[in-house]
């Protein structure tokens, strides 16, 4: 009589929060890596000024990188399912995007005179 091993859950293991966790926003990564091993180093960059701030590096194992990569494909994918699609611009980088000089607002087109 054999018993079949205990299939593994899907479930993931509760998360615990610390309240002295500090949150950053950052709008920049660098992404570099060694056979090993990738490193995100995710920045600060604001609108005019250099350097961006690096506010936190994280090291990942190819194979965590690439369970992250799929977990964050998903769940942009239901993102764009509730909310529409995010829409990245063509014909210039996202950095030449996010931190072009501010724009003057376009005048509407002039009408022709109306005849009375």
């Amino acid at each position: 009589m054999s018993t079949k091993p205990p299939r593994p859950s899907h479930q993931l293991p509760p998360l615990e929060v610390p309240s002295s966790l500090e949150v950053e926003y950052v709008n920049l990564v660098r992404i570099a890596h060694s056979p090993s091993e990738l490193v995100f180093d995710f920045a600060h960059l604001l609108p005019g000024s250099s350097p961006a701030q690096v506010r936190s590096r994280i090291v990942m194992s190819p194979l965590g990188a690439k369970l992250f990569y799929r977990a964050l494909a998903e769940n942009l994918a239901k993102y764009e399912a509730a909310f529409g699609e995010i829409s990245v611009p063509g014909t210039t980088s996202l950095a030449d995007f996010l931190f072009r000089p501010p724009q003057s607002p376009q005048q509407p087109p002039e009408s022709p005179p109306q005849e009375e």
